[in-house]
């Protein structure tokens, strides 16, 4: 059993570049999702085929859970390439990183690392996508209903409660940033250590269940992270939407 380490692991540089295996790992959903995006893409026809009848039910549905929280189809549409991209993102890299395919030995010591470890198990990674999430739900409601009337829902000078109250919805956009980080990444973590822990104990037949409860958990991490955007993103539009 290697060593279980909160910090992703180093397993090669690129010059004086490190690469960590979580890293490596979202390299390799980023390539497999384009790669796969654009297989499907080639084959796509006026009358569509099983895979593809698939995914348009996927996307169909999806609208529809939009539809629920934004109210209106058009911003549904106008908002399903962040919010689809996230989702399937964090997806991919959560299953790809069940997959035990092999562990690579560094260090002179002989330190046993794993070479494929899951982006979310790595804080840097939960990190910066929060702030991609948040930045982005803030970008794209100043672009929905302006920038000063976006920038007025926290700064204020119409009385001292409006003001306060602004303050503090400037203060959670950050906490947003933590809550969102350490949620996906405590989950995903834990259930690495787990596997990882069973596999040790009872290394045959019983940590299947527990390996299909993972795959269960990555799905709805992934799923849980892109609502959250979805609501927030859904207030931060809002003025525009009753506008219309």
């Amino acid at each position: 059993m290697h060593e279980i380490s909160i910090v992703a692991e180093e397993i090669f540089h690129i010059g004086s570049w490190p690469v960590t295996n979580s890293l490596f790992l979202a390299g390799i959903a980023v390539l497999t999702l384009t790669v796969f995006a654009l297989a499907i893409r080639r084959k796509l026809s006026l009358v569509p085929g099983k895979l593809q009848g698939f995914f348009e039910l996927a996307v169909e549905e999806l609208l529809s859970l939009m539809d629920s929280v934004l109210g209106d189809r058009h911003l549904s549409e106008k908002y399903l390439p962040i919010i689809g991209t996230i989702f399937l993102f964090i997806l991919t890299s959560n299953w790809l990183g069940l997959f035990p395919l092999g562990f690579l030995e560094i260090s002179e010591n002989g330190h046993i690392v794993p070479l494929f470890r899951a982006p979310a198990a790595d804080l840097n990674f939960t990190i910066a996508l929060a702030i991609i999430s948040v930045f982005s739900v803030n970008i794209l409601g100043a672009a929905a209903i302006g920038t000063a009337k976006h920038l007025g829902k926290f700064f204020t000078i119409k009385n001292p409660i409006f003001s306060f109250v602004g303050l503090l919805e400037f203060i959670s956009e950050f906490i947003k940033i933590v809550s969102f980080s350490f949620r996906l990444f405590g989950n995903v973590f834990a259930g690495e250590v787990l596997l990882m822990i069973v596999g040790f104990l009872v290394p045959q037949i019983v940590p299947l269940p527990f390996l299909f409860l993972e795959t269960f958990v990555g799905f709805i991490q992934a799923f849980i992270f892109s609502m959250l955007t979805l609501v927030f993103l859904g207030m931060a539009v809002r003025e525009h939407e009753a506008a219309h």
